[in-house]
């Protein structure tokens, strides 16, 4: 296993806690295995990640609660409940910080992915399934070395608290990482629901709660779709066109329509296509509105200088 807390002491960690966090991260994805399968022919299947931090009172988790719903925890909250579980009372940290960390998508899995206009490549979906095993064991790192170093910690996505609720509009969680790492300061949204950071929209993404005191990462953008080219009034309808199943509209995803694509549509036009061997995981995954969009891999520039992605 890639890194260890014996690399790191208290001391350290206190005179510059976002530099050791993001250090260990980024250490961690560049050295882990887990960052690494066969099927990828000996590339990996994220890039260097993207690390944020935000304060467990911001205030925008409450908005959160008003905007996805009132089941969706804030940072406190899920500390709490860890705690409660591990130590049987609600001990309340007097702070509280959010670790988020994006994880772009590897440029040969996107370039595999752009080519498809149906169903996710098999790198995609490998990328779905074990890059999401490979988070799974990053966010455990992570929880590890903050324990290591004396404090509490606790990955929400990996605790028996975190679920999703059935809405009108779809199925939410009550930890959304898009919504975490936006207010990390590490992107905005899109149109399709996505989140568009410096490195694209092309990512995954996770988070850890931790009672250790960490300056959080400023939100340097005007608004929560700033980053968006549709939403700056520019004319781009890449993830509308992109769309299979016409879930991307100019007013927005459609999640159900999404869902619905996904765990039923999907499998019936693979076996259609004669392509079911080869992908893995309950359902082949997607990606085509994150890739051959001018958002793929960077924020977009204004218009006139848009390079579309046509490989």
């Amino acid at each position: 296993m890639a890194g260890s807390s014996s690399q790191f002491n208290r001391e350290l960690f206190e005179a510059a806690p976002a530099d050791v966090v993001e250090r260990a991260i980024k250490e961690y994805v560049a050295c882990s295995r887990g960052n690494w399968h066969p099927a990828f022919g000996g590339e990996a299947i994220f890039d260097e990640p993207l690390v944020g931090f935000a304060a467990g009172d911001d205030s925008i988790f409450q908005e959160y609660k008003a905007i996805i719903g009132d089941f969706h925890l804030t940072p406190g909250e899920a500390l709490v409940r860890h705690l409660k579980s591990r130590m049987g009372s609600e001990v309340r940290p007097a702070r509280v910080t959010v670790i988020a960390f994006v994880l772009p998508v590897a440029y040969s899995t996107r370039l595999s992915n752009r080519r498809e206009t149906v169903v996710a490549s098999i790198r995609w979906n490998y990328t779905r399934w074990y890059g999401q095993e490979f988070i799974n064991e990053l966010s455990r790192y992570l929880v590890s070395l903050l324990e290591g170093l004396g404090y509490q910690a606790v990955a929400p996505e990996l605790a028996d608290f975190y679920g999703w609720k059935e809405l009108p509009g779809g199925l939410a969680s009550n930890w959304s990482q898009r919504h975490i790492a936006y207010a990390a300061g590490l992107g905005t949204f899109s149109l399709n629901d996505g989140l568009i950071t410096p490195r694209g929209i092309a990512l995954r993404c996770g988070s850890v709660v931790t009672d250790a005191g960490i300056p959080p990462t400023p939100r340097v953008y005007r608004n929560h779709v700033a980053n968006c080219l549709f939403y700056r009034g520019e004319s781009c309808r890449r993830c509308i066109e992109r769309c299979p199943v016409g879930a991307i509209s100019e007013h927005g995803h459609d999640k159900n329509k999404c869902r619905e694509f996904l765990f039923v549509r999907q499998k019936e036009l693979l076996r259609e296509l004669g392509r079911t061997p080869g992908y893995t995981g309950s359902y082949p995954a997607c990606g085509l509105c994150q890739t051959k969009v001018p958002c793929e891999d960077r924020i977009p520039p204004a218009a006139g200088s848009e390079r579309r992605q046509t490989a």
